[in-house]
């Protein structure tokens, strides 16, 4: 089921592509962890050459599981892709309603659609693979505005807030989409 996703481009962003991590992207996962904002929101951030590699081996395993699908976004600069995000699904169950979309962006990406783009196309990706689910919910802490409009931006509606649970310290929202919604009811050439 590995399969690769695509998100058209915009009057500021290119092309984006969406595909299964790989080894090879050890070194781009490392560098775009070196930014302290990435590393504030992440429980797990890559900081060494091993970290990254067990991340890798685990996104992989978790693809073959068949209940957790992380992609990495690249975008096609002068001299080649450029590893700009990850969107990952999980909490995948055969059959289940609900699942959850995530997602984060590389320092020198943000401000420029990527990530609302790059949850899109895995949201439409989601419905359309998934026999079964209704629900996507995106959740992100209550003092990151930053995800309220990416949520907003890719047709997630606002639903409640989260009381702090470990391993988060603060509350959140929960925004969610459903597959009879308007974004992921769409079908267009935004992710094939």
């Amino acid at each position: 089921m590995r399969t690769e996703l695509r998100a058209v481009d915009t009057s500021s962003a290119p092309d984006l592509v969406l595909r299964p991590w790989r080894a090879d992207d050890l070194d781009a996962l490392i560098e775009v962890y070196r930014d302290p904002v990435l590393q504030r929101w992440t429980r797990h951030p890559v900081t060494t050459a091993d970290q990254g590699r067990q991340w890798l081996k685990q996104t992989q395993q978790d693809w073959d599981d068949g209940r957790r699908f992380s992609f990495a976004v690249l975008e096609d600069v002068a001299d080649g892709p450029r590893l700009v995000a990850n969107v990952v699904l999980k909490g995948v169950t055969p059959g289940g309603p609900a699942a959850e979309v995530g997602y984060w962006t590389a320092a020198w990406a943000r401000g420029r659609g990527v990530a609302p783009r790059a949850v899109t196309a895995l949201s439409r990706w989601a419905f359309a693979q998934f026999t079964g689910l209704e629900r996507l919910d995106l959740l992100h802490q209550v003092d990151n505005p930053a995800s309220c409009r990416v949520a907003e931006k890719s047709g997630y509606l606002f639903q409640e807030v989260l009381p702090a649970y470990p391993p988060f310290p603060r509350d959140g929202h929960r925004h969610a989409l459903t597959a009879s919604g308007p974004v992921a009811a769409t079908v267009s050439g935004d992710a094939r």
